[in-house]
C-alpha cells in the first residue's frame, strides 16, 4: 500500500509526465534540407524557429537532416512537420508522402528564377548544340534540377565530352572562367553577376519556382494556416523581420504564397531522370 506522501509523489510524477507528453506532442518539429554543415544550418534557421514559435504560440524547434534524402523522408513520413525544400525535394517528398506545399521564398524581390548555362565571352559556342563533345561544370551532384536543365535545352548528357560535379556555383564560374570547363551551369543571379568577369550566357531555362517550405500531410489546419500567415507577414522594411529573412539568406526578401501546380515545370524537367 502506498502512503499519502507516496501516493502524492505519484501523482505528482504522472502529472508532470503528461504534461511533458503534451508539450511534446505540441511542439512542431522545422526540417530542412542539407544545404550546409549542421552549425551553419542552426544559425540560418534559428531565428524563423524562434519567430514562428511567437508568431503561432507553439513551440518550433529544428530536427536537421544530414542530406537532401533525409530530409524529404522526415517531412514525407510525418517525422517532422515543416520542412524548408529545395524545388524538386518538395516534389519528391509530395509523390512520396503527399508533403503539401506552403509558401515560397522570394529573391530580390522575385518569386522565380532561372539557371543558365555559361561559357567564357570568348567561346566560339553559340547554341546548346555546339556543348556536344563539351566539358562541362555542374554544382551538387544532389542538385538533379541543373542536369534536368541541360537535358531539357536539348543536351543530353551522354552527347558531352565530360561533366563534372564541383560544388559551388561559384567553383562552376571560376571554372568556366578559367578555361578549366567550356560551359557550366549557374543560378540566374550569379550568371548575371559573371557577365561582367568574363563570362556569356548561351541558354536561359523557364522561370522555374524557387526553394520553399512544405509541411506534413494531415497537419491540422488551424496550424496550417498560422503558419501560411505567420511566413507571409515577414517583411523585410521592419527590422526584427529583415534579421530573421537575411539570416536564411541574404539574397531573400521574403515569401509568397504558392500553389502544387507551380511546379509543374519542375516536374516536367526532371521526368527524364524518374
Amino acid at each position: 500500500m502506498f502512503t499519502k506522501p507516496h501516493l502524492l509523489i505519484l501523482l505528482f510524477t504522472l502529472i508532470s509526465t503528461a504534461t511533458y507528453a503534451n508539450a511534446d506532442a505540441d511542439e512542431l518539429r522545422f526540417g530542412s534540407v542539407a544545404m550546409d554543415i549542421p552549425v551553419v544550418m542552426h544559425r540560418k534557421l534559428t531565428p524563423l524557429t524562434e519567430y514562428l514559435s511567437q508568431a503561432i504560440d507553439k513551440p518550433v524547434s529544428l530536427q536537421l537532416s544530414p542530406n537532401m534524402a533525409g530530409a524529404i523522408n522526415e517531412v514525407a513520413s510525418g517525422n517532422v512537420d515543416l520542412a524548408y525544400l529545395t524545388p524538386v525535394a518538395y516534389l519528391k517528398a509530395h509523390k512520396k508522402g503527399n508533403a503539401e506545399i506552403l509558401v515560397k521564398t522570394v529573391t530580390n524581390k522575385k518569386a522565380s528564377f532561372q539557371l543558365m548555362i555559361v561559357v567564357r565571352k570568348d567561346s566560339p559556342f553559340k547554341k546548346v548544340s555546339d556543348l556536344a563533345g563539351a566539358e562541362f561544370a555542374f554544382g551538387d551532384k544532389a542538385a538533379l534540377l541543373q542536369r534536368a536543365v541541360v537535358v531539357g535545352a536539348g543536351m543530353p548528357l551522354e552527347k558531352l565530352g565530360h561533366y563534372k560535379f564541383i560544388g559551388h556555383y561559384d567553383n562552376i564560374a571560376r571554372g568556366v572562367e578559367a578555361g578549366d570547363f567550356d560551359a557550366g551551369i549557374l543560378k540566374d543571379t550569379k550568371a548575371f553577376k559573371w557577365e561582367s568577369k568574363g563570362l556569356r550566357i548561351l541558354y536561359s531555362s523557364p522561370q522555374l519556382p524557387p526553394y520553399n517550405i512544405a509541411v506534413r500531410k494531415n497537419i491540422d489546419k488551424i496550424t496550417k494556416k498560422k503558419l501560411k500567415r505567420a511566413f507571409l507577414a515577414l517583411n523585410e522594411k521592419q527590422p526584427q523581420h529583415k534579421a530573421i529573412i537575411k539570416a536564411l539568406s541574404k539574397k531573400y526578401t521574403g515569401f509568397a504564397p504558392t500553389t502544387d501546380t507551380e511546379y509543374d515545370v519542375v516536374r516536367k524537367l526532371i521526368k527524364p531522370f524518374n
